[in-house]
């Protein structure tokens, strides 16, 4: 067997869905990330507003890693390979880790909201390349998953006012 035989038959043009594929990959790669930075984050939270961010961090992780492999199935769902291993995830990945020992709440607030809202406007250029190569199944199922970004930006900004 060989990396052809994994090319699932579609009707959709080829070098479309390539360009589809390469969308959906990089937000495949920036939700690994964005996961791994919110556990992070739930691990290592600490102060007056614990228990409170302690658990939306782990539901919003729990979120971002159900998405995972939605994506992953739609892009082999196009004829495309995905993401194949955490050194494959950093080469796409655009949203940049956090190894720091210590990190504020507030700050951990600020920045995975501006992660989430950097995941929005990818979640958007997959909208727009799947306008572009007709593929109409991404481009519905990518506004759900632009919508509970948007969703989790809301609550990390609503949970740092005034922190």
């Amino acid at each position: 067997m060989t990396a052809a035989d994994l090319k699932t038959p579609t009707d959709l043009k080829s070098n479309a869905t390539k360009s589809v594929a390469q969308a959906l990959n990089g937000v495949l790669a920036d939700s690994y990330a964005l996961y791994l930075k919110t556990k992070n984050f739930h691990w290592h939270v600490s102060g007056p507003h614990f228990r409170d961010y302690h658990l939306m961090f782990d539901e919003q992780a729990a979120e971002i890693l159900a998405t995972t492999d939605l994506i992953a199935e739609r892009v082999r769902k196009t004829g495309n390979v995905t993401l194949r291993s955490i050194g494959d995830i950093s080469r796409h990945q655009s949203l940049k880790d956090n190894d720091a020992e210590f990190v504020s709440p507030a700050d951990m607030l600020m920045e995975l909201r501006n992660d989430n809202l950097a995941l929005v406007e990818s979640f958007r250029a997959v909208k727009a390349a799947a306008t572009e190569a007709g593929d109409n199944a991404t481009e519905g199922i990518v506004d759900d998953w632009t919508d509970q970004a948007e969703q989790r930006a809301w609550f990390l900004f609503e949970a740092g006012r005034g922190a």
